[in-house]
């Protein structure tokens, strides 16, 4: 417990501050992250890293080049993604003792599900900081409401197969609560930027559908845990696990603030 404090203290002002930054820390430090989780996940899968993963690496490397350079279109965007396929293909053919199309698929797998999700934070950011909290207040706040109402009342198994603490009971906590800190987060964004009362009522439905999508998160990456027979994707951080621990749940809310924040642009 005591590790996991520790582990807490340094990591949440860390990240407040590459949030509230900004810019060139937050896009290095979303591709540092993104490449961590990429090498868990291609781990834990494949039992180890082979060399076909590097080509997830290097599309990652690019994408996250392009996004702070905005230097590369979406056509060409487009044209790159099918030559990050046909290398991997051509890896296939070429290290066809080692490797597969198991190997080939969770490479692609990998880069979608890690960094290109992961790295809609720096399109959020760039919009509204505002709306750049959003992600982290709808997971962290599930996360509590579920633990401290699943531990004192839970009784009925939500997942057992995937995930045996779990509740159905803490399930509707972490909404519950996750709906609340974001109805109080608009209040206090209405307040601040003088905006209109009815953010109360947007940022406490999206509170809302945000935990449902975080806890799916969370349960998601319970079952490629299970699949492979670990607990924990990694030590990245100690007493959280890896990088797809902690961020499992947060991966499955960005694209909902995606989303509103395209349809606010």
């Amino acid at each position: 417990m005591a590790v996991r404090i520790i582990s807490s203290l340094i990591g949440i002002p860390l990240l407040i501050f590459l949030v509230a930054y900004g810019g060139l820390p937050l896009y290095l430090a979303v591709l540092v992250i993104s490449l961590i989780g990429m090498y868990e996940l291609y781990k834990a899968v494949s039992g180890r890293i082979k060399l076909v993963h590097f080509a997830g690496f290097l599309l990652e490397c690019v994408y996250i080049n392009s996004l702070l350079a905005e230097s590369i279109p979406l056509s060409d965007m487009r044209i790159i993604a099918c030559l990050f396929i046909m290398l991997i293909l051509f890896m296939m053919v070429v290290l066809n003792k080692t490797t597969n199309v198991i190997d080939g698929a969770v490479t692609v797998f990998g880069f979608f599900y890690v960094g290109l999700m992961l790295s809609l934070i720096c399109y959020i950011r760039d919009f509204s900081l505002m709306l750049a909290w959003l992600p982290f207040i709808f997971a962290f706040g599930s996360d509590t409401g579920a633990y401290f109402i699943g531990s004192k009342f839970g009784k009925h198994k939500l997942a057992p197969e995937l995930s045996p603490k779990k509740s159905v009971e803490g399930a509707i906590g972490g909404i519950v609560f996750s709906m609340i800190i974001s109805g109080i987060y608009g209040g206090v964004c209405s307040r601040l930027f003088s905006l209109t009362s009815e953010f109360i009522i947007y940022f406490a439905v999206m509170g809302a559908i945000g935990s449902v999508l975080a806890q799916i998160g969370d349960l998601a990456a319970s079952s490629i845990k299970r699949y492979v027979g670990i607990k924990d994707f990694g030590k990245f951080m100690p007493g959280h696990g890896g990088v797809l621990d902690r961020f499992d749940s947060v991966l499955f809310t960005l694209p909902l603030v995606y989303v509103y924040m395209l349809i606010l642009a």
